[in-house]
């Protein structure tokens, strides 16, 4: 049995036609493939229904109650000399005739079919064909061993049972029937694919919509986790609402594909976003690896659609299932700008049901039943307690439509329509070329983001525990981990490393790549004390320089957003500063101080920093939404750009002497938009001034990020820094010129700390750790300029 549902053990990859085990009770374990097992089941209905009339009496008697006189209560014919031994499940029960008494009522067989003497021969054999139905059912019950599947089994096996004696046809009882959501998953692929590629070529679009079929035909024969088995991988998640899509799921499409008594549904038509969520991470990561494990076998023309191009449908298909504002799930569905409804009409429609696709396990024979096989509603689901981007995405908060009407205008707010005129046009694949991995303009995490939607690399919450049984592959892991750390942390003893990476209080944020580690964040939550503790950090050597440690912290943080805990604490040393930093970690701790000590180890020559953590953003997601912003603002520049049309000759007055001319007489200035910036407020009191100054001053100087202006630059570390800059100034000299009285007016004062800025940008490259602490540092002194009333606001 494969170890994931739904990937089919030897068969062909996605989209070419596969093969799966057959059903229970309809022959051996040998050519179990789903075209096999679906020959069987109709090669067994067609003996039955090709028979001799008394023959199909026979079958039907065991499953029909007495009719003779004295109001019998036997409700199915036994044979009083059974076989020795049980026959071979595909070989005819040994039955009596007509005359033969009952075992259990000692009235004839012909008593329990009297009722059958005049019905039509195409009744009779569809109540043969639900007898078949109901042994199937029958072997299910008994080999299955999760307990929902069992239920739902027994379920059936009893409604298709009441079915033969009152010959009655099936009607499943539910409070509600198919379809469950609307739109269904069809549906809202159709509208995807008229979302996201109406604007294509035709044989482009062609070529979308063979993925698509592709994609909902994996859908109609996906094998669902069952609940018992969800819980264990998403202990958080709403097992009451997937244990109702699973028992649906059971009734009206996964069962009949062998028990066609039954109705049966696509699964992409009855139901909707809601459970193509539950499965769709888990479902696309084996799809991909199943098409990279396979791919020697696929006919060339397959190839380039499936290695290529479905890994990319899949990621755009991805963000639309867990967005929360995509209007692909809308039940009014409009294309993008053009205002025309879509007509409802299937666009792509999955094959239909000639057979069933496959099946997890065959019970066929009494040797299968000591097997310990599952049946076919089952499949193997050893996953961990997963970040928050391996399960269900953390829904990000937003504001209720009454609140947004009460936020208070801002001066240079842009007006709505106008954002989202503009969102409109960059949500366009053809008017926005999508960025590459190897541009500047990039974001870190970007590579290793896209990597885990394609499921290449994946994270997982791991740790020991000394109350549960040992799972073999998490301790595998955790060695790994162990591993990983001891070489890219070579100072710390090992012995250190394997003692905390196995304690039980500690946890792993593991980075599993084809299988293996190959990084982790292992820290421990403090959960009363408000902050986790991070002890180790690292990726492999050879898989560095990727953006796996940013995605990596990204995902700590949506992890411990999820478990509302909002700060972190670790110790770096000299070479982790910088990652440290990059992460959102400063030395200007948040936790108070008796929160941590005796809590957390103390490292000599590593410095303490701390991180606190914002619930209102989406970590994984934050580097895209920047990118979507930026994209916003050059959109509305390029409009207003295209707004001033008329060109004006530069200025010439400069060749005629003239030193300054006031910015608002630039031709065309005013036009942009500019505007003159207030005059600030000179103090006349100078205690006042004194006070004022020496409070923002402070202020500064107490900065996370004023650490490199704090002294004069020294000549030993900075060779030739003064034949650079010519008037040095850093926060010291400030300060005593500000005991001194120097500063007496606040142009004075500004124009030195300026001057701090200037100097080190001048001096330092714009890529350095100088030149931005100077922009964050000068940032916050206008900041309590304009607090202190010194400029106007």
């Amino acid at each position: 049995m494969a170890d994931s549902a739904g990937i089919q053990q030897g068969s062909p990859a996605i989209g070419a036609a596969g093969s799966a085990p057959a059903a229970p009770g309809l022959g051996g374990a040998e050519g179990s493939g789903a075209a096999g097992g679906s020959a069987r089941i109709s090669v067994k209905k067609a003996q039955l229904r090709s028979s001799p009339r008394h023959k199909k009496l026979e079958k039907l008697g065991v499953y029909s109650s007495c009719k003779a006189e004295g109001a019998c209560k036997c409700n199915g014919w036994k044979s009083q000399n059974p076989p020795a031994t049980p026959p071979r499940s595909e070989q005819q029960p040994v039955v009596g005739n007509l005359r033969q008494p009952c075992r259990s009522c000692s009235h004839a067989l012909g008593d329990h079919v009297s009722h059958l003497e005049r019905v039509p021969e195409d009744e009779i054999n569809r109540l043969l064909g639900m007898v078949l139905d109901v042994e199937y059912l029958y072997t299910c019950v008994h080999k299955e061993e999760d307990a929902d599947t069992k239920q739902v089994y027994f379920s059936l096996f009893k409604l298709l049972r009441k079915c033969i004696l009152q010959m009655g046809k099936p009607t499943l009882e539910a409070q509600e029937s198919p379809p469950f959501e609307r739109p269904s998953i069809e549906q809202g692929v159709n509208n995807f694919v008229q979302y996201k590629f109406s604007h294509l070529p035709s044989k482009e679009h062609q070529t979308i919509l063979e993925l698509a079929k592709m994609f909902l035909n994996q859908i109609n024969y996906w094998q669902l986790e069952t609940p018992s088995q969800r819980r264990q991988r998403l202990p958080n998640d709403d097992t009451a609402g997937y244990k109702a899509d699973y028992t649906r799921w059971l009734c009206y499409c996964n069962v009949p594909q062998f028990c066609d008594s039954l109705p049966r549904y696509e699964t992409t038509r009855i139901f909707g976003r809601t459970l193509l969520r539950s499965v769709f991470t888990v479902m696309r990561k084996q799809l991909l690896e199943q098409a990279r494990q396979e791919k020697d076998k696929l006919p060339p023309e397959k190839r380039t659609l499936i290695l290529t191009h479905f890994p990319k449908f899949l990621s755009m298909l991805e963000e639309e299932v867990y967005s929360h504002s995509s209007p692909i799930w809308n039940q009014d569905f409009l294309v993008g700008g053009s205002g025309g409804q879509i007509p409802i009409h299937t666009v792509i429609s999955a094959p239909l049901v000639a057979r069933p696709l496959y099946y997890t396990i065959s019970p066929a024979s009494s040797a299968d039943l000591s097997s310990g096989a599952v049946s076919p509603a089952r499949k193997t689901s050893t996953v961990l307690e997963p970040s928050p981007a391996a399960g269900e995405k953390r829904k990000p908060t937003e504001p209720l439509p009454q609140e947004e009407n009460k936020r208070p205008r801002v001066v240079g707010d842009i007006p709505m329509e106008l954002i989202n005129e503009v969102m409109a046009t960059i949500a366009d694949p053809a008017t926005v070329p999508e960025t590459s991995l190897l541009s500047a303009h990039s974001a870190r995490d970007e590579a290793a983001r896209l990597e885990e939607r394609r499921g290449v690399i994946e994270f997982h919450v791991i740790g020991n525990s000394l109350n549960q049984k040992p799972n073999k592959r998490i301790l595998m892991w955790l060695v790994g981990l162990q591993n990983v750390f001891s070489h890219q942390l070579p100072r710390m003893p090992k012995e250190y490393i394997t003692r905390l990476v196995f304690d039980p209080k500690h946890k792993t944020l593991s980075l599993i790549k084809d299988g293996r580690v190959i990084g982790g964040i292992c820290f421990r939550m403090f959960p009363s004390q408000g902050f986790t503790e991070i002890v180790f950090c690292a990726v492999t050597s050879n898989e560095q320089v990727k953006g796996y440690g940013t995605h990596l912290m990204n995902h700590l943080k949506e992890y411990h957003i999820k478990h509302h805990v909002l700060n972190f604490l670790t110790y770096a040393d000299e070479y982790a500063i910088g990652y440290f930093k990059k992460q959102g970690f400063s030395k200007d701790i948040k936790v108070p101080k008796a929160k941590y000590v005796g809590y957390i180890k103390d490292y000599e020559g590593a410095t303490l920093m701390g991180c606190e953590l914002n619930p209102s953003i989406p970590y994984t997601e934050f580097s895209v939404i920047i990118k979507k912003q930026k994209e916003i603002i050059k959109k509305l520049i390029e409009r207003k750009q295209g707004q001033i049309r008329k060109v004006y000759p530069g200025l010439s007055c400069f060749k005629d002497g003239v030193r300054q001319i006031p910015i608002e007489s630039i031709p065309g200035i005013r036009e942009t938009g500019w505007k003159p910036l207030a005059k600030g407020k000179d103090v006349k009191d100078p205690e006042q001034l004194y006070g004022a100054l020496k409070n923002i001053l402070q202020h500064v100087k107490s900065h996370q990020n004023a650490w490199p202006f704090m002294e004069p630059v020294k000549k030993t570390e900075a060779p030739g820094y003064y034949q650079v800059i010519r008037f040095p100034m850093d926060l010291k000299t400030m300060s005593e010129r500000l005991k001194s009285r120097y500063y007496t007016t606040r142009k004075l004062f500004m124009a030195d700390m300026q001057r701090v800025f200037t100097n080190c940008r001048e001096y330092n490259p714009p890529e350095s750790e100088y030149y931005k602490c100077a922009n964050l540092l000068e940032k916050f002194f206008y900041t309590k300029i304009k607090e202190a009333g010194l400029i106007d606001k």
